[in-house]
C-alpha cells in the first residue's frame, strides 16, 4: 500500500466518521472518546500486525518511507473511530447483550472482508495458509471493538448517560 492510496483511505473514512457522527447525534465528549479509542486501537494493531508477522501468519508490506508507519497508524485510527460511535449505540440500545452481538458479528465478518482485500491487492496484505491466520485476524478483530469501545467509555462516559436528541436553539 502506497502514502497516496493511504492518505486516500483516511480521507474516506473522515467522511464516514462525519457522517457517522451526524447520523448517531454524537456529543462532542463522545466524539473524542471515540477519536482517543480509534488512536490506542491504532497501537494495539500495530502491536498485533508485528506479532502475527513475526509468527509467520500474515505480511503487511509497509513502504520503505520513513513516516509511512505514522501514516498507517493514523489510518487505522481513523478507520476505527467510526465503530465506536456505532457500538455506542448499540450499547445505549441493547445494553451488553447487543454489544456482545456486535462484536461476534465483527468477529466473523471481519477476516473474510481482510482475505478479500488480500486476494484483490495482494501488494497491501498476505495470509500464511492454515486456521492460526484466520483465528489471529479475528481476535485482532474483537480487540479492535472491544478496547476501543471501552476506551470511548472511559473517556465519555457510560452510553446510557448520553442525551440522544440534539438540542436546537
Amino acid at each position: 500500500m502506497t502514502a497516496l492510496q493511504m492518505l486516500l483511505m483516511i480521507g474516506l473514512y473522515a467522511v464516514a466518521l462525519v457522517i457517522v457522527i451526524y447520523f448517531t447525534s454524537a456529543t462532542a465528549p463522545r466524539v473524542v472518546g471515540a477519536l482517543v479509542g480509534g488512536a490506542v486501537v491504532g497501537l494495539m494493531t500495530l502491536g498485533a500486525i508485528t506479532l502475527c508477522e513475526a509468527l509467520g501468519w500474515w505480511k503487511i508490506p509497509f513502504a520503505s518511507t520513513p513516516y509511512f508507519a505514522f501514516i498507517f497508524y493514523a489510518g487505522v485510527a481513523i478507520t476505527c473511530s467510526p465503530i465506536y460511535l456505532v457500538t455506542w449505540r448499540v450499547a445505549r440500545r441493547f445494553g451488553l447483550r447487543g454489544l456482545a452481538v456486535f462484536v461476534a458479528i465483527v468477529s466473523v465478518v471481519g477476516p473474510p472482508r481482510d482475505y478479500l482485500y488480500a486476494a484483490t491487492f495482494p501488494k497491501w496484505m498476505v495470509f500464511s495458509r492454515g486456521v492460526a491466520p484466520i483465528l489471529a485476524d479475528s481476535v485482532t478483530y474483537i480487540g479492535i471493538v472491544l478496547l476501543g469501545h471501552a476506551v470511548m467509555r472511559i473517556v465519555a462516559g457510560p452510553a446510557r448517560e448520553d442525551r440522544l436528541a440534539r438540542v436546537n436553539d
